[in-house]
C-alpha cells in the first residue's frame, strides 16, 4: 500500500500493495472503516471518509472531499470525482462515472457504464457544477446518462441506455432518450435488495 498522507483505518482491512490511499496534500486524513477491501490499482485521495465494509474493484479512483457510508461497492474502473456524498448499501458497478457535487443516498444501484454529469454547458458557459441526486432506493440501468442537477425520486428505476434530462418522480420508471416517465410497473416496485 502506498500512502502519502496519514490514513486512519479500521480493523480487518485489506489494501493491495499497489493501491494508493491518502493521495495528495490535504489537511484531513483518509478515514476507512472496518472490513474494507481496496484492490490493486485503486487510488483514494486524502480528505475522504469511508464507512465499514467498503469494497472496490481494480483501478478505482475516489477523489477528495468525498463521504461514503457503510457497505458500499465501487466497481472496477469507476471514478468518483470528489466533493460527493454517497450513502450506505450502495452498489456502483464497473465503469460508472460520478462527478463532483453529486449526492447518492442509501440503497442505490448504479449499473455498469452509467454516466452522471454535472456541467450543463461543458466549456461553453461558466456555470456552477451540479451533479444529480439519486434518492433512497433508486436503480439505474447500464449505460444510462443522468444530466446535471436532475433528481431521481425515491425507489425509481432508470432503464438501461436512458438519457435523463428532467427530474424523475418517486416510484417511477424513466425510459428512453430523452427519458419519459411512467408509473413503476409492478415487477419493479419495492426496494432494492443490496446486501
Amino acid at each position: 500500500m502506498s500512502s502519502q498522507r496519514p490514513v486512519v483505518r479500521g480493523d480487518d482491512c485489506t489494501i493491495a500493495d499497489d493501491a494508493t490511499v491518502g493521495h495528495g496534500e490535504f489537511d484531513e486524513p483518509t478515514r476507512i472503516g472496518d472490513g474494507a477491501t481496496i484492490r490493486s490499482g485503486s487510488i483514494v485521495y486524502g480528505n475522504v471518509t469511508i464507512g465499514d465494509e467498503f469494497t472496490t474493484g481494480h483501478d478505482v479512483l475516489v477523489r477528495e472531499a468525498t463521504t461514503i457510508g457503510d457497505d458500499v461497492l465501487v466497481g472496477t474502473k469507476t471514478v468518483i470525482d470528489g466533493r460527493t456524498t454517497i450513502g450506505s448499501h450502495v452498489s456502483l458497478q464497473t465503469n460508472v462515472y460520478v462527478p463532483t457535487q453529486t449526492t447518492i443516498r442509501d440503497n442505490v444501484f448504479v449499473g455498469p457504464g452509467a454516466v452522471l454529469t454535472n456541467d450543463q454547458y461543458p466549456i461553453r458557459v461558466d456555470t456552477d457544477l451540479e451533479g444529480p441526486t439519486l434518492e433512497t432506493g433508486v436503480s439505474v440501468g447500464a449505460n444510462a446518462t443522468l444530466l446535471p442537477g436532475v433528481t431521481i425520486g425515491e425507489n425509481s428505476f432508470v432503464a438501461a441506455g436512458s438519457v435523463v434530462t428532467e427530474d424523475v418522480p418517486p416510484d417511477s420508471l424513466a425510459v428512453g432518450s430523452p427519458a419519459t416517465t411512467r408509473p413503476l410497473p409492478e415487477p419493479l416496485s419495492g426496494t432494492n435488495q443490496i446486501a
